[in-house]
C-alpha cells in the first residue's frame, strides 16, 4: 500500500493498537496532522501545552497498562516534552513520543526551530531514532513500542524530520521486531527462588518491600497470593501504592521521608527485607548505610542493574516479576504445608506500632485542615471505580497517607523526578485510558498554576476531571523544609490565596468552581462534584501553618521519624 511517511506513522499507531495521542501541531509535524485530518482511528486529544501532552500519555500509560503516545513539532515542541519524558526514565512508564524535524537537508544548519532532540534526551530515554530514511519507518516504530514495554518499562523517542514525513513508502507493518541487542530477561532462575523461598520460610521478621516496577509488571495477583500463603507484611513505596489492597490485614502503609513510623520501623528491623520491582530510593531509605541494618536483603526485579546498585542483594532474582512471585508463592506455600510456621507474632507486633503511631493531625482552630480534606474524600469514594493522581510536594504526601487505593493503576502520582504540574494533565490522560472511572486529582495551588490551562483540554475534549486544590497560599513543601531546617526563613514561597481567583478561573476555562472555606462546607462541595460529570475546581481553604508528618529529615536514618508535634532538629 503506497502512501507517505505521515500516514505511515498513523498505520503503525494503528497496527499496535493505540486509541488515543497527546499532542499539539506545528511545522515540522505538519503533514502528520495533515495526515489525521484525512482520516485516523486514532483519537487525538488537543494539549495546551507540550509538557501537558506529555504527562497526558503518562497517565494515560499508568491508568490503562498501555504504551503512552506524545506528539510534538521541532524545536520548542520537542524540548516541552523533555521533562514528562525525563519523568517516565524515573518512574518507568511506556511512553512513545514522536516528533518532528527539520527536513534532513537543513539539519545541522541551526534552521528555524531544529535542535537535537535525541541528543538532547539521550540520558533519558531507553532508546531514540533518528529516521532517515521513510523506509524505516514500519521497523522503527515497531521496534519502539516493543522497547517501551518490554523489560523494564520506559520512554523512547522517534524523530521524524518533514521531508521523511512527505516521502512516499510502500507501507507494510512487519510481523516480528529484531532488535539483537535489547533482550530483557523472560525467565527466573529456579535455584534463585529456591534459596529466595528458603530464607522467606524461615524469617521471623520479614518485611515484602513493593516498588512501582509491581505495577508495571502486572504482577499484583501475585504479590497478594505470595503475601496470603506466607503471612507476610506488605509496605509499598509510593509508586508501587494500590500494588496491594490496603484495607487489607497484612497491609502496613508506606516507608520512606513522609511514610507511616510503623512501617519503617518494621522495615528498619526486620531480619528479611524482600524488595520486589523496587529501587531502594533515598527518599525511602533515608541515611541508606543505616537502612535495615539487620536483614537480609532477597531483591527481585526485571532490571538487573537495580541488583545491588545502591544495597548489596544477598539473594538477586532477576527476572519477570509476574513469573518470579508466581514461582515464589508456590515455593514459600510447600514450606508452609510441611509445617515451617509462619511469622504471626512478628505481625502482631506491626500492628501494636500501628496503634500506637498513628497518622494524626491538630484539629484546634478555625482553619480547614489538609488532612480533613483528603480523609472526606476517602470517606465519600471508597469502594468505588476511582482513579487519584496528584501534583507534588505536601498535598501529594497526604494523599498516599489518607487515601485507601484498593487496586493497582488507581494511584497515579510523579515518584522520582517529582514534577509539579503533573496532577491535571495525568488526570486528563487517565480519564482517556478509562473513562468509565471517576478522575481526581489533588493538587496543590503550586502544582495547579504550573498545568491549569489543560483544563480546557479537560472540557473542551469531554474528559472530566475533579481538582481538589488544597491551597494553602504557598509552596508548602518547599515552606516547611525553611521552617525546619533554615531558621525559618522564608524566602520566596508565598503564593497568595485570593489570586488568581480559582473559582472564576474554572468557570474561565469552562468548568465549575466551588470555594471551600470551612468543614462544613466540605462535604456537600465534593458530593455535588462528585455527581456533576463536568469538569470541576473545588478551592479548599487550609491551614497554611500546617506542616506534614511523619518526617524523616534530610539525612537522618530511617528509624528516626519525627512524628506531629515533636521537636526537630536539623540533621547534620
Amino acid at each position: 500500500m503506497k502512501m507517505n511517511g505521515a500516514d505511515a506513522i498513523l498505520r503503525s499507531l494503528e497496527a499496535e493498537g493505540v486509541e488515543v495521542m497527546f499532542g499539539i501541531p506545528g511545522g515540522a509535524i505538519m503533514p502528520t496532522y495533515d495526515a489525521m485530518a484525512r482520516g485516523t482511528t486514532v483519537r487525538h486529544v488537543l494539549a495546551r501545552h507540550e509538557q501537558g501532552a506529555g504527562h497526558m500519555a503518562q497517565g494515560y500509560a499508568r491508568a490503562s497498562g498501555k504504551v503512552g503516545v506524545a506528539i510534538a513539532t521541532s524545536g520548542p515542541g520537542a524540548t516541552n516534552l523533555v521533562t514528562p519524558i525525563a519523568d517516565a526514565w524515573m518512574d518507568s512508564t511506556p511512553l512513545v513520543c514522536i516528533t518532528g524535524q527539520v527536513r534532513s537537508t537543513l539539519i545541522g544548519t541551526d534552521a528555524f526551530q531544529e535542535c537535537d532532540i535525541t541528543g538532547i534526551t539521550m540520558p533519558i530515554v531507553k532508546h531514540s531514532w533518528l529516521v532517515q530514511d521513510v523506509k524505516d519507518i514500519p521497523t522503527v516504530m515497531k521496534a519502539a513500542f516493543h522497547v517501551a514495554s518490554t523489560g523494564r518499562c520506559g520512554p523512547v523517542l522517534v524523530d521524524v524530520p518533514r521531508d521523511i514525513q512527505e516521502a512516499e513508502i510502500d507501507f507494510v507493518y512487519p510481523e516480528t521486531v529484531d532488535l539483537p541487542g535489547w533482550r530483557p530477561p523472560r525467565k527466573v532462575h529456579p535455584l534463585q527462588i529456591r534459596e529466595a523461598a528458603e530464607r522467606i520460610a524461615k524469617a521471623e521478621k520479614p518485611v515484602l518491600y513493593v516498588g512501582g516496577g509491581t505495577i508495571n509488571g502486572d504482577a499484583c495477583d501475585e504479590l497478594r497470593a505470595l503475601a496470603e500463603v506466607g503471612e507476610l507484611p506488605v509496605v509499598t513505596t509510593l509508586m508501587g501504592k494500590g500494588a496491594f489492597p490496603e484495607t487489607h490485614p497484612l497491609f502496613f502503609g508506606w516507608p520512606g521521608m513522609h511514610g507511616t513510623k510503623w512501617a519503617n520501623i518494621a522495615m528498619n528491623t526486620c531480619d528479611v527485607l524482600v524488595a520486589i520491582g523496587a529501587r531502594f530510593d533515598d527518599r525511602v531509605t533515608g541515611k541508606l548505610t543505616a537502612f535495615a541494618p539487620g536483614a537480609t536483603v532477597i531483591h527481585l526485579d526485571i532490571d538487573p542493574a537495580e541488583i545491588s546498585k545502591l544495597r548489596d542483594a544477598d539473594i538477586p532474582v532477576v527476572g519477570p516479576l509476574k513469573k518470579a512471585l508466581h514461582e515464589l508463592g508456590i515455593a514459600v506455600g510447600k514450606h508452609r504445608t510441611a509445617g515451617v510456621p509462619g511469622p504471626s507474632a512478628w505481625v502482631r507486633r506491626i500492628e501494636d506500632l500501628r496503634d500506637e503511631f498513628p497518622l494524626r493531625y491538630g484539629t484546634s482552630g478555625e482553619w480547614l485542615k489538609p488532612q480533613k480534606v483528603i480523609e472526606v474524600l476517602q470517606d465519600l469514594t471508597a469502594g468505588d471505580d476511582v482513579i487519584v493522581t496528584t501534583g507534588v510536594g505536601q498535598h501529594q504526601m497526604w494523599a498516599m497517607q489518607y487515601l485507601l487505593t484498593e487496586k493497582p493503576r488507581n494511584f497515579i502520582t510523579s515518584g522520582g523526578l517529582g514534577t509539579m504540574g503533573y496532577g491535571i494533565p495525568a488526570a486528563i490522560g487517565a480519564k482517556a485510558a478509562r473513562p468509565e472511572a471517576t478522575v481526581v486529582c489533588v493538587d496543590g495551588d503550586g502544582c495547579f498554576q504550573m498545568t491549569a490551562q489543560e483544563l480546557t483540554t479537560a472540557v473542551i475534549d469531554d474528559l472530566p476531571i475533579i481538582v481538589v486544590l488544597v491551597n494553602n497560599g504557598y509552596l508548602g513543601m518547599v515552606t516547611q523544609w525553611q521552617d525546619m531546617f533554615f531558621d525559618g526563613r522564608r524566602s520566596h514561597v508565598g503564593l497568595g490565596v485570593d489570586v488568581p481567583d480559582y473559582v472564576k478561573l474554572a468557570e474561565a476555562y469552562g468548568g465549575v468552581g466551588m470555594l471551600v472555606e470551612s468543614e462544613a462546607e466540605l462535604e456537600p462541595a465534593l458530593r455535588e462534584a462528585l455527581a456533576l460529570n463536568r469538569t470541576v475546581v473545588i478551592d479548599c481553604r487550609v491551614d497554611p501553618t500546617e506542616q506534614c508528618f511523619p518526617m524523616i529529615p534530610a539525612g537522618a536514618a530511617a528509624i528516626d521519624m519525627v512524628e506531629y508535634a515533636d521537636p526537630v532538629e536539623a540533621a547534620s
